[in-house]
């Protein structure tokens, strides 16, 4: 691959609390350096629409509507784990921050892209298909572009596999 056929390539580095460094190393380790890395966050808008319809059930309660004031921290969250992502990358890179359902954010976001680097993001003590949480299932089999799975640690031993099925005879 040439620098420019490299520099041609998209890679959508997915974040998440938690898992974040383990996806931003595998992208520096297996992407091409030329690459135009785009850093994703999603933040879900689930508790804060929560919090917002709980706040308007109590009408005449008064006071600041708590769903806003996830939103803020949410979205200073974001930026933050934006910012730690991107100085760990050490190149430009561009930042998106998305608001949503997690997995079909992740899925849509990274629909033109030649990668999605993302990391496991369930049962990490053994391997099998629970390693994979509800979000990130969706994502690997959903997504429109090949897709990077990561550990975010050592993987756990091959004999974690949980045995075949007992089909009596």
């Amino acid at each position: 691959m040439t620098t420019s056929e490299a520099a041609d390539r998209s890679v959508v580095i997915w974040v998440c609390e938690g898992t974040w460094r383990a996806s931003v190393d595998a992208a520096l380790r297996l992407a091409p350096a030329a690459a135009r890395f785009t850093l994703l966050h999603v933040t879900a808008t689930e508790v804060a629409d929560a919090a917002h319809g709980a706040y308007l059930g109590l009408f005449g309660r008064g006071g600041p509507d708590p769903g806003a004031r996830l939103d803020e921290l949410g979205a200073a969250s974001a930026a933050e784990l934006l910012e730690a992502a991107a100085r760990r990358l050490g190149r430009r890179c561009e930042r998106l921050d998305i608001k949503g359902h997690t997995e079909r954010a992740v899925v849509t976001a990274s629909a033109s892209a030649d990668l999605l680097v993302m990391a496991r993001d369930g049962d990490r003590s053994r391997l099998g298909p629970k390693s994979l949480g509800k979000a990130a299932r969706f994502v690997v089999d959903h997504a429109a572009c090949p897709v990077l799975l990561v550990w975010p640690e050592s993987p756990p031993d091959v004999g974690t596999i949980p045995p075949p099925p007992h089909h009596p005879r």
